[in-house]
């Protein structure tokens, strides 16, 4: 019963936290532009080096 009384606010907070992860990432547009993030993978740099 002390691990429950431990664990189910851990989990709660926890749930909390990924839930406002993903509403700040809503917020700064993060899945706006998902073809140019797969496009630009495919374009080729001159300047790189290696």
């Amino acid at each position: 019963m002390t691990a429950l009384s431990v664990l189910v606010p851990l989990t709660v907070a926890m749930g909390a936290a990924g839930l406002l992860a993903f509403l700040w990432s809503m917020r700064s547009k993060q899945y706006e532009d998902l073809d140019g993030a797969a496009e630009r993978i495919l374009l080729d740099d001159d300047d790189a080096t290696g």
